[in-house]
């Protein structure tokens, strides 16, 4: 269980999905999807924005400044299709294999699936993974230094491109903020996507994690296409112009199925 679990009620998860979705939504628009008051909605916002989940808007609400929701809230979001990916990913990966994995919440679930796999060696930025990594008996953790991002547990920057740049593993495990109608990747930042970009170009094989929220989803920051990598794991059907984007490349997609 995570620290947001108790604390959201079922509306208020969906009320951030939408959000998410969509960057910014208005309380008439949420009272009506709801069936319930606009008074309702407003609470629900207000404790919301207090955790720092959402910002407030003039008649609405929309994602924080930076640009994302805090890592905890982003975590409980469509928690049981990152669990469906995490399982899809778990098959590929043999004892004694090294992976490069970024920041984000599905490639967390991934690494979490690993957890009855011995002597891996995780090379991360992302601090979630490394703090659950390193109460795993026989595996090896690597982190970079630098400053971490508050909210987000994780550390950008150039040394983080070099930090990736000295290894090569066998998997490179990402996620990204977006992927627009074209098959370019978003993120939320130009050190995101430098981090990124850096795992896909030292490791052996790419595996890119998504949700099918992530199409279409509002982020400004390009970095590569997705016919870049070397698989693609969702838990729903691709859109139809990029799977056959896909498909052209010989860009293997994997649908992962539901897993409570």
């Amino acid at each position: 269980m995570n620290d947001w679990d108790g604390r959201f009620s079922e509306r208020q998860r969906d009320i951030l999905t939408r959000v998410r979705g969509a960057g910014h939504v208005t309380i008439d628009a949420l009272a009506q999807a709801h069936s319930v008051s606009t008074q309702t909605i407003r609470r629900d916002a207000n404790a919301l924005c207090a955790a720092g989940a959402l910002r407030r808007l003039h008649g609405g609400v929309a994602l924080p400044q930076a640009g994302n929701i805090l890592y905890n809230a982003r975590r409980m979001l469509n928690e049981t299709a990152k669990r469906a990916i995490g399982a899809a990913f778990s098959g590929r990966v043999p004892s004694a294999a090294s992976l490069a994995v970024s920041i984000g919440t599905t490639p967390e679930f991934a690494i979490h699936s690993l957890q009855g796999q011995t002597d891996l060696t995780i090379v991360t930025n992302n601090l979630n993974i490394a703090i659950f990594a390193c109460d795993r008996e026989g595996w090896t953790v690597q982190v970079p230094g630098g400053a971490v991002r508050a909210g987000d547990r994780d550390v950008l920057g150039p040394q983080v491109e070099a930090f990736f740049g000295r290894y090569r593993v066998d998997f490179g495990v990402f996620g990204v903020a977006g992927v627009a109608e074209d098959g370019t990747l978003l993120d939320f930042t130009e050190e995101e996507v430098a981090a990124r970009l850096a795992i896909l170009r030292n490791c052996r094989r790419s595996v890119l994690l998504l949700d099918r929220t992530k199409f279409g989803r509002v982020a400004h920051v390009r970095g590569g296409q997705i016919t870049e990598v070397d698989e693609v794991i969702c838990d729903q059907p691709l859109p139809a112009v990029v799977a056959a984007q896909l498909a052209r490349e010989g860009v293997t997609i994997k649908i992962a199925g539901p897993r409570p």
